[in-house]
């Protein structure tokens, strides 16, 4: 059972992201504040719903939240700061675009760039813990899946409708025959020959 809040009387802001292991494509991330006396007994960590559930369940969650955004971090980001920070940077966009400003961050995650002016509590496996970041996660991820699926119909030969950019052998068996496009991340091993080179 997910806990509404971590401390009552307070808003808070769940944070999530989506995207982070792939080799192409922007890092995704949500920040959302539910209201206390917010239920839903399907909700739970992105990872473990089915993508029909995250889809069903993403209307119910901007409808009922007190307010929630979205944030996102190219992959010439990316490669210029390195993924975690990019995570970071997405999180804080999203929270930028709240148009009620939280008195406290929920970070899934054991590691963040403080916010300013919010303080923050960082929870390992949170979206399986509290409410708002399994709200997150939903958000950050069904977002990220539509993105991925408009650039998947541009480039066809990567199946990223399937693999949503993360590193599967049809994925990577169309960056050896045919290169990669501009929204792989460059700093990324993109094919395992990559890591022999580097000895």
């Amino acid at each position: 059972m997910l806990l509404p809040y971590m401390e009552s009387g307070r808003l808070e802001a769940g944070c999530d992201e989506a995207g982070r292991g792939c080799l192409a494509g922007a890092v995704f991330a949500a920040a959302v504040i539910l209201p206390e006396d917010f239920k839903n007994d399907e909700l739970n960590d992105s990872k473990r719903l089915s993508e029909k559930m995250r889809y069903k369940l993403r209307p119910v969650i901007e409808r009922e939240a007190v307010a929630w955004a979205v944030g996102i971090v190219t992959p010439e980001e990316i490669d210029r700061i390195n993924i975690l920070k990019a995570s970071f940077l997405a999180m804080h966009r999203a929270i930028d675009q709240l148009r009620v400003k939280p008195g406290h961050l929920l970070i899934d995650g054991n590691r963040f760039t403080p916010y300013p002016d919010i303080p923050h509590t960082t929870v390992v496996k949170g979206d399986g813990k509290y409410l708002s970041i399994a709200a997150a996660s939903v958000l950050a991820k069904t977002y990220r899946d539509d993105y991925m699926n408009e650039l998947a119909a541009r480039y066809p030969a990567y199946h990223w409708e399937e693999n949503k950019g993360y590193p599967t052998r049809a994925h990577r068996e169309a960056i050896r025959s045919c290169g990669i496009t501009p929204y792989h991340r460059k700093t990324f091993t993109l094919l395992p020959e990559q890591l022999e080179l580097k000895f």
